[in-house]
């Protein structure tokens, strides 16, 4: 890995938190920092039901960027906590409407990651007056064979560790896996307690941690408070996925080909074995205009070195010229 990798820029506090009373009694949680008067982004992170993390505006230039981070419907710092009444992506886009809304800005640059990657093609997908540009990593496009690889699929990839995830909900031996493990996971979480439900959470996220390149992951690594977290996370996520996020009838590809003449960057791990970097490839392909980076060596993990070089490049290229820079790197079939 070269030694001239650009890193993360250094931590930083929010200028402002903002609370939004929003519809179902829940009450989405917002932060701005950087610059107020620099380039609005908004920062969409995954899931769904992950929340978002202060490492994210970390990829923004503080001195350039006015970042805007949203916690999503029952996630992270928004209440109640892991609620999943009036909790669907087009809720979530009308949440992010609001915010934009209120907070005056007019157009803003879509930043999201996996599940953020899916609502931000939404969002310009459906507000495309309210985009100037679209950053998606590691996109996951949500369709039925998506959720079957995370389920069923990705076992020939990890068959021990796909056998532990299986043992949680004791269904290894039915007939359609896939089916039966969301089902089993989704609704389980739905109904147990947190007590109860933890051990699924735990199962899910040691699942996804292997996927990511972690096989080792151990509970023994998360507090009792992120564990808590885990819970509500899957709750959430499991809702999502049974519905196939509200998305079957306008499905993210055929969304692809009705976007904005916006900036468009995508950038994916050719490692990724948690979103297939197919997803990236098919997208690419609909969105006129748009350039596909490859990040060799690196995952899902947004915190690769080299993810996290290409991200704060175009993210600072973007700043200077309102484009990423990135059309010498366009993807050609």
């Amino acid at each position: 890995m070269s030694s001239s990798l650009l890193s993360l820029y250094p931590p930083t506090l929010p200028l402002r938190t903002h609370a939004f009373n929003v519809s179902g009694g829940h009450v989405v949680h917002v932060e701005e920092s950087g610059r107020a008067d620099g380039t609005p982004a908004v920062v969409l992170h995954g899931g769904p039901g992950s929340g978002f993390s202060p490492l994210l505006r970390r990829f923004f230039d503080p001195a350039r960027y006015r970042v805007i981070c949203v916690d999503q419907r029952g996630c992270g710092r928004s209440t109640p906590l892991g609620a999943i009444n009036q909790n669907t992506t087009p809720h979530l886009l009308d949440d992010l409407r609001v915010v934009r809304q209120h907070l005056g800005i007019r157009r803003w640059l879509v930043v999201g990651g996996s599940w953020g990657a899916t609502l931000a093609l939404a969002h310009a997908w459906g507000e495309p007056e309210a985009v100037s540009g679209l950053l998606l990593r590691s996109l996951f496009l949500a369709r039925p064979e998506d959720v079957t690889w995370f389920f069923q699929g990705a076992r020939s990839v990890l068959p021990q560790a796909w056998a532990r995830f299986a043992s949680a909900a004791d269904v290894e031996g039915a007939a359609d896996v896939s089916e039966d493990l969301l089902t089993f996971f989704a609704d389980a979480l739905k109904r147990r307690t947190a007590a109860l439900s933890l051990p699924l959470a735990l199962a899910w996220w040691q699942w996804e941690q292997a996927l990511a390149g972690r096989t080792n992951a151990s509970e023994s690594e998360l507090n009792p408070k992120a564990q808590d977290a885990l819970v509500h996370r899957y709750r959430v996520q499991g809702h999502f996925l049974q519905h196939g996020c509200w998305l079957s009838d306008s499905p993210v590809l055929s969304m692809c080909t009705q976007l904005p003449p916006v900036p468009t960057l995508l950038l994916h791990g050719r490692e990724d074995r948690i979103c297939l970097p197919e997803a990236a490839q098919a997208a690419h392909q609909r969105i006129q205009g748009s350039c596909l980076q490859w990040v060799p060596e690196a995952g899902h993990d947004p915190t690769h070195p080299a993810m996290v070089h290409a991200m704060v490049a175009a993210l600072d290229n973007f700043a200077r010229s309102a484009n990423f820079g990135a059309s010498e790197r366009r993807w050609v079939p």
